[in-house]
């Protein structure tokens, strides 16, 4: 297997990490996935604030109707396909518009919250949701006798 730099860091690291195996793994496999080499659509990942991001993606000339976005598990991947009818009569086409497929590896707190296509641009929305028992909390030093029961 070839030495990635997700492997190099992973292996760094884990002797300090529990429980990160399944994300290094997806960043390994989206890492060496050459479908991933193409950079078509390019696009922006913007930190809104703490807890909220947003993917944007240059896709002129496509509909709302050639799109598709789908989150499975810590996978979001976005289609397009265009139908051959968008690029009748054109004497000169120097807008891209050929089919795509982007994979993003999205962490668990993760949630997408939505979608917008304007001006030739796909947002989309996502937010970190931390549920209660992932919050930080203190934890008060008791005996050995009460702690091993």
């Amino acid at each position: 297997m070839v030495n990635t730099l997700f492997d190099t860091v992973w292996r760094d690291i884990s002797p300090f990490a529990v429980g990160f195996d399944r994300t290094f793994d997806a960043l390994s496999i989206m890492a060496n996935s050459k479908s991933q080499s193409i950079n078509y659509p390019p696009y922006n990942i913007r930190k809104v604030s703490d807890e909220k991001y947003t993917i944007e993606l240059a896709i002129a000339g496509f509909e709302e109707d050639d799109l598709d976005l789908e989150v499975q598990g810590e996978t979001l991947t976005i289609s397009g396909n265009r139908s051959n009818e968008a690029s009748e009569g054109l004497v000169h086409q120097g807008l891209a518009s050929r089919n795509f497929v982007r994979k993003f590896v999205i962490s668990d707190d993760v949630e997408v919250k939505g979608a917008a296509l304007s001006n030739g641009m796909l947002y989309i929305g996502m937010e970190r949701l931390i549920p209660e028992h992932r919050k930080p909390k203190k934890i008060s030093l008791t005996t050995k006798k009460k702690l091993l029961g």
